[in-house]
């Protein structure tokens, strides 16, 4: 063995779990999804080269265009709601009151249980005709709707749920709130600023690093959510396809039609465009985000 070898030897083995993790999990499957998405491709039978068939498929395929239309709206409205809303709740949490520590663990829980199965069904429960928002209803005489079923209200069951799990990004907007410094606050109070003016000019550019990163991670969620649209619309995406993400779509053509070349087309369509928002965010970041020193 050379010296190199021998003296990187044990770096090596202690990284290689992590080196086998990414080589098999992630950079193999991406290079085969990568060419799946040239071929077609049933699962049952060889896969046999077809080029950009599946790619110029999605200009006349309408399922596609509804998914992005409604994966749109879902991202664009439950995104600025969730971090406005972990915000607020931090900015609350921030303050010296009795059982901080417990309201905050509270606050937190629905981060804990995620969007998964059992509270996609719990949600199901909650909007369905007799769920529980109806009884609630009944109680001060409102007749209440399956917001499930309808068209009009089906998505925004789904929005609320994604807003509901604010507890991480609560806790990293609490963090960067606990490391503003106390004594820009003390010199606006000596000439006279009111709240409001200490939140937009002192509090949001101390934390934009923070609402930066949140935003990202959030919108990056957002774009692959799949779980709640699966349960709360029974995997099809009603009524109307007014809750098909395109993250369910894609599965539906992977797993329920097998055209895996065409759902590997749609993945990387998926990877595009969650890489497009993203570098708007970070180009943009340049004009409002501050960093400190």
């Amino acid at each position: 063995m050379s010296k190199w070898i021998k003296g990187n030897l044990a770096g090596y083995l202690f990284l290689s779990p992590w080196l086998i993790g990414l080589l098999g999990f992630t950079i193999i499957p991406m290079f085969t999804s990568l060419y799946l998405s040239f071929t077609h491709y049933d699962i049952l039978t060889p896969s046999h080269f077809i080029g950009f068939e599946n790619y110029t498929r999605m200009f006349t395929d309408g399922k596609f265009i509804k998914s992005l239309s409604v994966t749109f709206k879902f991202v664009f409205i439950s995104v600025p709601l969730r971090v406005s809303f972990a915000l607020f709740i931090a900015m609350l949490l921030n303050r010296k009151i009795k059982g901080l520590n417990f309201l905050r663990a509270v606050y937190y829980i629905p981060s804990l249980l995620g969007a998964s199965v059992a509270i996609s069904i719990l949600w199901r429960q909650i909007f369905n005709k007799e769920g529980l928002l109806n009884l609630l209803l009944s109680k001060i005489g409102v007749e209440g709707i399956n917001w499930i079923a309808t068209p009009s209200t089906a998505l925004y069951t789904i929005i609320i749920l994604m807003i509901w799990q604010f507890g991480s990004s609560m806790l990293i907007f609490l963090a960067a709130l606990k490391q503003v410094p106390q004594e820009l606050y003390e010199a606006a109070d000596i000439d006279g600023a009111r709240s409001i003016n200490k939140f937009f000019r002192i509090t949001i550019p101390m934390i934009t690093p923070m609402i930066l990163f949140n935003l990202v991670m959030t919108l990056i969620n957002a774009f692959q959510s799949f779980t709640p649209a699966f349960i709360i619309s029974g995997g099809t995406g009603g009524p109307l396809d007014n809750t098909l993400l395109f993250s369910l779509y894609l599965y539906k053509q992977g797993f329920t039609f097998f055209h895996m070349g065409y759902a590997a087309a749609l993945a990387w369509i998926l990877l595009i465009i969650i890489a497009f928002f993203t570098g708007i965010i970070f180009w943009s970041s340049k004009r409002w985000v501050y960093y400190e020193g």
